[in-house]
C-alpha cells in the first residue's frame, strides 16, 4: 500500500484517480493536485460518491518547480503520476529529482512555443535519475502506452521477429457537437496539424499533414477513413525494436472534423505564435481552446466505441504471419463507471496500471540498475496485459490472412 500524488485533474486524471480508489490495496492514499483547486474538488466528490473513498486535493502550478517540490515534500508520495500538460513534464521531473521520488507520465514533453514532441529531452534525464536511485516510466497511457505494450507482447509471444508494425487509432464516438476534441484541444490540434512522419528502413519519412488516407474496417465500429500521422511511440519503438523495418501510426477523422480544422487553419486560429488583440498579446490556438467545448463535458453525450490496436507482420517458426492485437472501449460504459468518455478512460486506466506495477515492484529498473528513465515497452508486458483485462480494457488477438495491402 502506497501514497501517490496525481498532478492533473482533467478527464485522464479523473479516470486514473477513480480507478486508483477502486484498488485501495495498492493505493492507500491519493492526493490529486491541479492549478484549479475546484477541478480537483469536483473529481474528489465523484470519487467519494462512486467508490466511498476520500482523496485529498491540493492546488499547484506544475510549471513552478519549487511549488511542486513543496507539495511533494508535504504529501510524501512514493510515486508522482503526471497527468498534466506535456509542456510540464520536465518541470515535474525536476521536482521528482529534487525529492528523489519516482515519476510516471502518459505523453512526452513538447515545448509550448514549438509544435514538436520527442523523447530526447526526457531521455536526457537518464543519468540523473539513475544517480538519484529513482525511476521514471514514460508513456503509460494508451498511445503511447498500451500500443507499445501490445508491440512488446507480440514480440514476446506471437512473432519471433517483427518486420512491420502499424498502430491504428479509431474513435468511432459521436459527441453531438459540430466541432470538438476528445482531449485537450490545444494539444490535439497541434498534433493533428503536424507533418506526417513514419519510420522506414532506418530513417524517418516525412510528408504533409493528413495527406495519406486509407480506409479500414474496425471491429464493432465499421469502416472509417484513417490518416497517416506522427506519434511519439514511433520514436521509442524504433529505438528499442531496431529490427522493425517500418512503423506507422494511423488515426481516424470524420469529414466534418477535417473541414472545420481546414477552415480554422486557413483563418489563422491554429497558430501558436502571439498576435496583438486590443492591445494584449494572445495565442490564437489558446483562444480557440477557450471557446471550444471542454473535453470533460462531452462524456454524457458521447456514444459509440473506440478501437485501438497494433497490426504486426513478421516471422513465427520460419513462416510469415500477421497478427492484430486491439482493444474496443464503449464510451457509454466508460462514462457510467467514471463519469468520463472513452478517450479519457483508455488513457487513465493504463496510467493507473503503470502506477500499480511500479508501486508493487512488478515493474522496476532492470537488474543491476538503481533507477533511470524507461519507456513502457522496456518492461515485461505480461502483468500489464493481465491488468488491462481485469480493469476495464479487455483486449483481443486475431491472426490476419495477409499483411496490410497499403
Amino acid at each position: 500500500m502506497s501514497k501517490v500524488l496525481v498532478i492533473g485533474a482533467g478527464g485522464v486524471g479523473s479516470v486514473a484517480v477513480h480507478k486508483m480508489a477502486m484498488n485501495p490495496d495498492i493505493f492507500s492514499h491519493i492526493t490529486l493536485a491541479s492549478r484549479r483547486l475546484v477541478s480537483c474538488e469536483k473529481v474528489a466528490e465523484s470519487v467519494l460518491a462512486r467508490t466511498g473513498v476520500t482523496i485529498d486535493v491540493a492546488q499547484v502550478d506544475a510549471d513552478n518547480v519549487e511549488e511542486t517540490i513543496a507539495l511533494i515534500q508535504k504529501v510524501q508520495p512514493k510515486l508522482v503520476v503526471n497527468l498534466a500538460l506535456p509542456y510540464q513534464d520536465l518541470a515535474i521531473m525536476d521536482a521528482c529529482l529534487a525529492t528523489k521520488t519516482d515519476y510516471l507520465d502518459t505523453a512526452n514533453y513538447e515545448p509550448r512555443d514549438t509544435p514538436k514532441f520527442e523523447y530526447s529531452w526526457q531521455w536526457a534525464y537518464q543519468d540523473r535519475f539513475k544517480e538519484a536511485g529513482i525511476t521514471a516510466l514514460l508513456g503509460s497511457g494508451f498511445d503511447p502506452g498500451v500500443t507499445s505494450v501490445f508491440a512488446s507482447y507480440i514480440k514476446k509471444h506471437l512473432l519471433d521477429r517483427i518486420d512491420t508494425l502499424d498502430i491504428l487509432d479509431c474513435n468511432g464516438g459521436d459527441h453531438g457537437q459540430h466541432f470538438a476534441t476528445n482531449f485537450n484541444p490545444e494539444i490535439n490540434i497541434r498534433e493533428v496539424t503536424a507533418p506526417s512522419r513514419h519510420w522506414a528502413n532506418g530513417e524517418w519519412v516525412e510528408g504533409p499533414a493528413l495527406s495519406h488516407k486509407q480506409a479500414f474496417d474496425f471491429d464493432q465500429v465499421g469502416e472509417k477513413n484513417m490518416y497517416l500521422m506522427y506519434h511519439e511511440e514511433l520514436e521509442s519503438l524504433a529505438k528499442f525494436y531496431p529490427e522493425i523495418k517500418r512503423i506507422r501510426f494511423w488515426m481516424t477523422f470524420g469529414d466534418a472534423y477535417l473541414k472545420h480544422l481546414e477552415v480554422l487553419q486557413n483563418v489563422g486560429m491554429t497558430r501558436i505564435d502571439p498576435v496583438i488583440y486590443n492591445g494584449q498579446e494572445i495565442i490564437p490556438l489558446q483562444f480557440l481552446k477557450a471557446v471550444l467545448p471542454e473535453p470533460s463535458s462531452l462524456g454524457s453525450t458521447t456514444k459509440g466505441k473506440t478501437n485501438i490496436g497494433d497490426i504486426a507482420t513478421g516471422e513465427k517458426d520460419g513462416q510469415q504471419k500477421t497478427v492484430y492485437v486491439y482493444q474496443v472501449c464503449d464510451h457509454e460504459d466508460a462514462y457510467a463507471e467514471t463519469g468520463n468518455q472513452a478517450v479519457s478512460y483508455t488513457t487513465g486506466v493504463p496510467a493507473m496500471i503503470g502506477a500499480a506495477l511500479m508501486l508493487t515492484g512488478a515493474w522496476k529498473a532492470p537488474e543491476g540498475e538503481n533507477g533511470g528513465v524507461f519507456n513502457i515497452e522496456q518492461f515485461d508486458p505480461d502483468p500489464f496485459m493481465d491488468m488491462l483485462n481485469k480493469h476495464g480494457l479487455p483486449w483481443q488477438v486475431k491472426e490476419l490472412d495477409a499483411p496490410l495491402a497499403f
